[in-house]
């Protein structure tokens, strides 16, 4: 795993392998983020990162300048990979919660500029997610979201939808919400 852009672009980070994590692959995180760069300005958001697993994600915003990133996974031991990475490079945008994603979402009384959630592929609420925080009002006006699921498995329609994009047997969902 690397970061590929920003302050800490090409630094390799190396969570334990006894994670319960499937991480987003490099290629797939770079396509992403050639996507992102070109919609949103990163160093202008706080963002949410969903299922955050080994913080992959989280490294990418802090290394290109998000001014806050929370991210939120209900496993102690990816979380505490995080914090220890994040005091490692001294990144201090980083905030961590153990929290199952689901409750946090019902009772999230916060608003991001960016939103990223990659939930376990089994997970049986998942066509439903974007939906869901969008319902919440997680997503500030003008903010932009991005779910990571299965190429098989569609997302629930919704009007904020923009596209998907499909890397293998992953694919991510774009959503924005108009300002």
């Amino acid at each position: 795993m690397r970061i590929i852009g920003g302050k800490y672009g090409g630094l390799r980070l190396s969570p334990p392998s006894n994670l319960p994590v499937r991480p987003t692959t490099d290629i797939a995180k770079e396509a992403l983020f050639n996507i992102l760069d070109n919609r949103i300005a990163i160093d202008e958001c706080d963002c949410l990162d969903l299922f955050a697993g080994t913080g992959n994600i989280s490294f990418e915003l802090a290394s290109r300048g998000a001014l806050s990133v929370e991210a939120v996974d209900i496993h102690f031991k990816c979380l505490q990979f995080i914090k220890d990475t994040t005091k490692k490079l001294h990144i201090e945008v980083i905030r961590t919660r153990k929290a199952d994603v689901l409750k946090f979402i019902a009772a999230c009384k916060s608003q991001y500029d960016f939103i990223f959630a990659d939930p376990p592929y089994d997970l049986p609420s998942l066509p439903q997610l974007a939906s869901l925080m969008l319902e919440k009002g997680l997503l500030k006006p003008g903010g932009m979201m991005v779910v990571e699921h299965p190429s098989t498995r569609k997302m629930d329609e919704s009007s904020f939808y923009i596209e998907t994009r499909k890397y293998g047997y992953s694919s991510f969902s774009f959503y924005k919400l108009d300002s």
